[in-house]
């Protein structure tokens, strides 16, 4: 017995020496850059599938074709390439419902503690509690046909329970490392159309808004994040609307196009570059 709970002990030290340590770096919201459309509004070829769940917590509909639910998630999905993420290299994702997408396992979870708190390593375009099962509710869609990348969109969704009054509209691009990115984009894209919401019921709202509002950003699922600055306040669905947001592969937002000169002295620094924000990401 005493044995046992000496390795609880530890085991609880260690969970409190993680917490205590975590490095959450915030988005500055200026990153944002204004526009009114998906991606996929300005290189045709539609949002792709349905996406039909798999697994999933409250009325997840597995299986259901419509793509209608709450809380369901699907995969694992090949990506069909390698994605390095938070010094993990991953070849599969699961799409969750509540908007994000999440690496090893489906997220069911409806309220967040921002993308950093969440069980499993997430990137959250906008984590919160999106309920389909309304009629006139869109639905999540995915779309795999362009090599070395994956577009997820939640197209006119509505929130918890069965709320469709108001909608989110909003787009998740990935790209794998072999994907050629155009100047000014980036490896991430989180696009947003009309935003009217950022609470479900069951997260403490009414309405669509009070409450534990949405998140955005990036998690490692140990607490560690990058969250766009707002996440989890009154008001991010307004911060966020008609606006998208570009990252590299470092999850740091693309703000600008960089002069030539610039590009020169990027490829001659990466080295110290790569070192300092290895110390402020360390940092905590």
């Amino acid at each position: 017995m005493r044995r046992v709970l000496s390795g609880l002990a530890m085991l609880a030290l260690s969970a409190s020496w993680q917490v205590a340590h975590a490095t959450t770096i915030t988005i500055p919201q200026s990153a944002l850059i204004p526009s009114t459309t998906y991606y996929t509004d300005s290189i045709g070829g539609g949002l792709g599938a349905v996406v039909v769940t798999t697994g999933g917590g409250n009325a997840a509909n597995v299986g259901d074709a419509s793509g209608r639910n709450d809380d369901g998630f699907r995969g694992p999905i090949s990506l069909g390439f390698s994605m390095p993420f938070f010094g993990t290299t991953y070849s599969s994702f699961f799409v969750n419902n509540n908007g994000n997408v999440s690496f090893n396992a489906g997220i069911a979870a409806f309220t967040p503690s921002g993308p950093q708190g969440a069980t499993q390593p997430v990137i959250s375009p906008f984590f919160a509690d999106v309920d389909t099962r309304a009629a006139a509710s869109g639905v999540v869609y995915l779309r795999t046909d362009i090599p070395n990348q994956i577009i997820v969109t939640w197209d006119a969704v509505g929130y918890f329970g069965a709320h469709a009054d108001k909608l989110n509209s909003f787009q998740l691009v990935l790209r794998g490392p072999d994907y050629a990115i155009p100047v000014g984009e980036g490896a991430i894209g989180f696009f947003y159309k009309t935003m009217q919401w950022e609470t479900g019921d069951a997260s403490g709202g009414s309405g669509g808004f009070g409450g534990t509002p949405g998140a955005v950003g990036f998690g490692d699922g140990l607490s560690n994040g990058n969250i766009l600055q707002g996440s989890i306040e009154n008001g991010i669905s307004g911060v966020v609307n008609d606006h998208h947001l570009w990252f590299d592969p470092n999850l740091e937002p693309i703000t600008a196009t960089p002069e030539p000169a610039t590009l020169l002295l990027f490829g001659t620094t990466t080295a110290g570059i790569a070192l300092a924000r290895w110390r402020r990401r360390s940092a905590g």
